[in-house]
Parts: structure tokens; C-alpha cells; sequence
């Protein structure tokens, strides 16, 4: 039967943020056209809550993500969950952050009737394998996931999770945010003359976790850095433009260290913008961006092809989903920062191949990420996952 002609499913979701996670309303705001029955749980008083209200998605003020730093929360969490589930009695729960996928499961056990999906948002998880093992260990027989990119959704078999139980469906976009082509914005603002090459990054900065070894930040802040001294010897008419701040409060120092990092290898050559509402109307200005994350969904990658932009990214993660080495952009490894100052370099040589590969890549992004078409996709996931178990 059609999806169209099937009973008005009911989805409860789970989000750890009111502020942050534009992927997640962007789907529901989607779900809701396709005639889903939205409810959302998460943390009152974001800047997203009018968003979500004005979207038709049925709000539900609770912090859901998982206490690591307060587990004595956990039973007020649970509890509170366990209400909403009842209040509510969805067709699906669907999670989109590992916090909230273990509140999920811890609170109602691994023999909950109500199937259960876990949107999987990154890999980072996944790539250590005690957080990899521990989060399948705390799924049930109704657990489902969905991974947001190729590599996940390989790891998860490779973990012994079955077909049936798994699959892919991009974090999508709206194709319009992006489509500025107006350009001379970031220039005219920062004082940076026609003649010099932009290279930029735009990402939150994420301090690193110590815990999970790492001694530079997820988003590889240091490695783009260092490979602009190294292109800075041969091209001097360079500049790093980096966009993002903190990630969070608990990210400040970590920003200021990442600041001060530049000024020391690249001198007045990189500048740092902070936090912008305007991506979309920077990006035109780039001649080259860079993504050198060390673990990665598809992320920024998408809006820099989206906006036709030359793309170099690592070879991590959900990139070459997308980034398509020699096709639609430069793949590199990741923590190499020569080989990236090479890749660069070779970018801004040939604008005419740069600019020819972007536009393939701009073609694939219209392709894969329409919102309106991942959100029907995850609506024929859940009518699949219903099917299984009528």
C-alpha cells in the first residue's frame, strides 16, 4: 500500500538540543508536511523551540541526554521519559544523539514494545570500540538504526547489526539556503584585496576529548592551520579565514588556544570570524574550502558544494559519499597537514578544473540531500520497520 494511503503514524523524537541540530527540525518540519504527528522532547527555551511551534511539531520541554557528568540524574530522567512514552504511546521512538539513545533504552529496557529508532548523527562513536560496544549492547529487539552516511552504516554490519535492521538515509538540507552568488561580502568586510586567495573553514570549534585520546580538536583546527604555514612559504598571497566559534561554553579556552595557534605558525595570515548566522553569504567569497576533520558525517562538505565551492576534505567518515576524489573535490587523510598544504595548493592553480569539479559536486548535493526527499525517505523507514512487526 501506498504511504499515502496508510494510518497517520505518530513519532515521538528525541533531540539534546533547543539551539543547536537544524538537521533534526529540518526532517520533522518535513515529516509534518508529509502528514506525519510530530511530538519532539527537548530542552526548553532554545532559540529553535519558535521554530519547531511555528512548524506545527508538538513540543515537549525535557533534557533527555544522558548525565555523564550528573548520572545521579538518571532515575529523574528515566522517569520522565517513561511518562512521556506513556502520554504520548507513539508508533516509533526516534532518537538523533547517543545521550538520548541511551536514556531511551536504559529507561525503558530492552523489551519495550514501541520500536525504536536511533538516527545516528556521526561516526565518532563508532570509531572506539568501548563506546561502539556499549551503545549496540544497550539495544533491543525493536531497535533500529539508521546511519547518516555509507561508513556507519558498513561499521554497524561489520558489528553483527542485520540488514533488517539497518539503514541509510542522508541528513538533509534545504537546497535554497545555499544559492547565493552574490560575492564580495566576506572582503569587503574583513579589508581582503581581489588578488588574495581565501581558503576557509567553517566549523565549531570541539575541544579535544582525553578520554577518547585525542590531542587536537575533532575538526582538525591545528592540522589547516599548519598546512597554511606550509603553503604560506611558496604562495604568500594567502589567507585563512576561519568561521565558528566555541562549540560551547566549555570550548572557550579551547578557541582561544586554536586563536593563538594561528598568530604563532601564519602571523596576520589567518583570521578568525566567530560564530555567523550569514555561512551561505561568506562562501562565495572562498576560493578553496577546507573540512580536515578527524571524524566526520558528510558535514560542512555539503553547503561548501552546495555553493559551488572548491572542496578538499579528509578521507573520512561520510566525505567521499560526497566528496568524490578528482571528481567533485580533493580527498586527503586526515592529521596530514603537508599533503593537505599541497592539496590546497594545487586547487588554487587551476580555478577553471577547481570551479568545474564543484559544480559536479553542487549536481551530486541536489541529488543526495533535498530534505523533502531524505524526509520521505525516513518515512518509508518507518512504514518498514512498522511492517515488520504487523
Amino acid at each position: 500500500m501506498a504511504s499515502n494511503e496508510r494510518a497517520k503514524l505518530k513519532i515521538l523524537h528525541l533531540v539534546k538540543t533547543s539551539t543547536g541540530a537544524p538537521w533534526a527540525f529540518k526532517q520533522m518540519r518535513e515529516l509534518v508536511k508529509l502528514g506525519v504527528e510530530v511530538h519532539v522532547a527537548l530542552p526548553p527555551g532554545g532559540a529553535l523551540v519558535p521554530e519547531y511551534e511555528a512548524a506545527g511539531i508538538i513540543i515537549h520541554p525535557l533534557q533527555l541526554d544522558f548525565p555523564m557528568r550528573n548520572p545521579w540524574h538518571c532515575p529523574k530522567a528515566f522517569g520522565e521519559l517513561r511518562n512521556l512514552v506513556s502520554h504520548v504511546s507513539p508508533d516509533i521512538i526516534h532518537s538523533h544523539f547517543v545521550g538520548t539513545t541511551l536514556t531511551m533504552r536504559l529507561a525503558l529496557g530492552k523489551t519495550h514494545p514501541v520500536p525504536r529508532v536511533f538516527q545516528v548523527p556521526g561516526p565518532l562513536h563508532l570509531e572506539h570500540p568501548f563506546f561502539r560496544q556499549a551503545e549496540i549492547f544497550t539495544a533491543g529487539r525493536l531497535d533500529y538504526w539508521i546511519g547518516s552516511c555509507k561508513w556507519t552504516c558498513e561499521r554497524y554490519r561489520k558489528s553483527g547489526i542485520s540488514q533488517d535492521r539497518l539503514f541509510l538515509s542522508y541528513h538533509g538540507s534545504d537546497l535554497n539556503n545555499f544559492n547565493c552568488r552574490e560575492k564580495g561580502k566576506m572582503r569587503k568586510e574583513l579589508g581582503i584585496e581581489a588578488n588574495v586567495k581565501i581558503v576557509g573553514m567553517v566549523a565549531f570549534m570541539y575541544a579535544p576529548k582525553w578520554f577518547l585520546g585525542q590531542t587536537r580538536g575533532l575538526k582538525g583546527h591545528e592540522d589547516l592551520i599548519d598546512a597554511l604555514a606550509i603553503c604560506l612559504k611558496t604562495e604568500p598571497n594567502i589567507i585563512g579565514v576561519f568561521i565558528g566559534g566555541a562549540s560551547s561554553y566549555h570550548a572557550v579556552s579551547y578557541e582561544n588556544r586554536v586563536r593563538a595557534y594561528g598568530r604563532k605558525r601564519c602571523g596576520d595570515r589567518t583570521i578568525f570570524m566567530g560564530t555567523r548566522n550569514d555561512i551561505s553569504e561568506l562562501y562565495p567569497d572562498l576560493d578553496v574550502a577546507v573540512h580536515p576533520s578527524h571524524s566526520e558525517n558528510v558535514g560542512g562538505a555539503a553547503e561548501s558544494l552546495l555553493s559551488a565551492v572548491p572542496t578538499i576534505a579528509t578521507n573520512v567518515g561520510g566525505f567521499p559519499d560526497v566528496v568524490k576524489h578528482g571528481d567533485t573535490g580533493w580527498l586527503v587523510p586526515p592529521r596530514a597537514p603537508a599533503q593537505l598544504g599541497e592539496t590546497i595548493l594545487e586547487a588554487l592553480r587551476d580555478p577553471v578544473r577547481s570551479h568545474h569539479m564543484a559544480v559536479r559536486g553542487q549536481s551530486l548535493i541536489k541529488q543526495l540531500l533535498d530534505v523533502r526527499r531524505t524526509a520521505r525517505q525516513v518515512l518509508e523507514i518507518y512504514h518498514d520497520i512498522i511492517d515488520q512487526h504487523d
